[in-house]
């Protein structure tokens, strides 16, 4: 079961040369630095862009019609070794077209995203299971500038063991590189939509009974590099006890959880001393009615940040449902999600994210972070066939306190006014995007923008945001 809205898994797409060919044809242009967007100005530059979309989109579609050996070659390989060894493969290529990041206090991003996956698993013995997963993630036009979060050559995503991998009842555990999804990915996930896609170093283990699952874990989020092998820094960890309950009422699904984030310098605290934070938290998400479904997520934090308490909180609550319309289904759901900022004399507030999988979370550009927030979050998903959807996304976001940051998805401060003199609203992000399937094949498109608040446009240079991307995933 899966509750707290659609989840968006965009997996590779094979590139082509002629994309490569026409990208540089795509400049910047200059978006408007005021609150509102100019229906003459940008859409009369990016006219003789956007007329390249349809060739593009037909050139990543090339191979929907030639031969497919791909499912073939997994089939042949699982049934000659009796479902021990699988191989699995996936491509992506994504045109992505941003205007300067942090609201023109950086520099625009023009570039064909590219990652490469080939797996390989074996389970020699019900009790065992080995994973192995090399990536290749580049991003032409960029080069060898680009950093490690877009830029990671040939390295080791996963690679790890489970035991007992298919138990339902009891004991099992996993040791090794591996990306991982807790709850909603709120804390803790892999985003997949990413360049090159979070991973963690981990123990774990845990005990199943038919409705809970009761998990200890040690995970260390991998600090990608451009060059070299993506070593274990475990400076930055989160380990705890995270519990799940399943049907206890209604249809649905409870988490408890006990986490502590501990970093250091070598594991990215920026200043003196470290971070320690305890997270105490639950999430609930609940079935309704066949239509109906909500969910809710709270979280409490104590702790120190360098040489000053802590003491934090952020919550989050959803509703959806799902009803015909022009005999399609539409999926809509609305939430409301807070995470605490400032300080008092005695203690810091500003919310630590931990290390979400922060995509779609509060815009589908990913500009902002769950620190220091208040947002209101509304979509809407037409699935105009079972392999044809499209997604309208609406944001709208305010500093929780006016003396504090606000905070990028990586949870970086962005900008500050110390006095609280610049207001509160951040802005609105408006996003529209596709997806379509067919077979191994996955095309999804679109855009978004974000029309700058009272905040941006007093503490940075007020650069309105936008992005559009295309998006082609090959995998088996």
């Amino acid at each position: 079961m899966e509750f707290g809205g659609r989840k968006h898994i965009y997996r590779a797409g094979k590139p082509d040369e002629s994309i490569a060919k026409v990208c540089h044809l795509w400049d910047h242009a200059p978006g408007s630095g005021e609150n509102k967007l100019s229906l003459t100005m940008p859409f009369r530059r990016l006219r003789p862009r956007l007329a390249w979309a349809p060739t593009l989109l037909a050139l990543s579609m090339q191979p929907l019609w030639a031969a497919d050996p791909g499912p073939d070659l997994f089939n042949a390989i699982k049934k000659a070794t009796d479902s021990k060894l699988q191989l699995n493969f996936e491509v992506r290529s994504r045109l992505e077209l941003r205007d300067q990041s942090e609201f023109g206090q950086g520099s625009a991003t023009h570039a064909n995203f590219m990652r490469t996956r080939l797996g390989l698993t074996y389970t020699p013995t019900p009790w065992i299971r080995f994973n192995a997963l090399g990536q290749d993630s580049r991003a032409p036009f960029l080069g060898r500038t680009a950093p490690g979060t877009m830029r990671d050559p040939f390295d080791l995503q996963e690679t790890y063991f489970e035991i007992l991998p298919t138990a339902k009842t009891g004991p099992g555990g996993d040791l090794g590189r591996r990306m991982v999804q807790y709850g909603d990915t709120r804390l803790i996930g892999a985003p997949q939509w990413a360049y090159t896609a979070r991973t963690y170093d981990l123990a774990r283990a845990w005990w199943r009974t038919p409705h809970a699952r009761f998990e200890l874990l040690l995970v260390s989020p991998i600090k990608p590099t451009a060059t070299g092998w993506n070593r274990p820094i475990l400076g930055d960890r989160i380990w705890g006890t995270y519990n799940s309950w399943k049907d206890l009422w209604l249809k649905s699904i409870v988490d408890v959880y006990a986490l502590r984030h501990t970093q250091n310098r070598p594991g990215g605290f920026a200043t003196s001393g470290r971070l320690r934070t305890d997270s105490l938290g639950f999430r609930w998400a609940a079935l309704l009615s066949k239509q109906a479904r909500f969910t809710t997520e709270a979280i409490i934090q104590y702790g120190r940040i360098a040489n000053a308490p802590h003491r934090a909180y952020a919550y989050v609550g959803q509703i959806g449902y799902k009803f015909p319309l022009l005999s399609r289904s539409m999926d809509i759901a609305t939430e409301w999600k807070y995470a605490s900022g400032g300080q008092s004399p005695t203690a810091s507030h500003t919310f630590d994210q931990l290390s979400p999988a922060a995509h779609d979370k509060l815009g589908h550009a990913d500009l902002l972070g769950w620190k220091n927030i208040q947002n209101l979050r509304s979509t809407a998903v037409w699935a105009l066939s079972p392999k044809f959807s499209l997604t309208t996304m609406f944001n709208d976001s305010w500093l929780a306190d006016r003396t504090d940051a606000a905070y990028n998805a990586q949870g970086r401060a962005i900008a500050r006014s110390a006095r609280g003199t610049a207001g509160s609203h951040l802005g609105r992000e408006l996003d529209l995007y596709l997806s379509w399937k067919r077979g191994p094949y996955t095309v999804a498109g679109g855009g978004g923008y974000f029309f700058t608040g009272e905040f941006f446009r007093r503490t940075t240079p007020g650069l309105g945001q936008r992005l559009f991307y295309l998006s082609h995933t090959y995998s088996f």
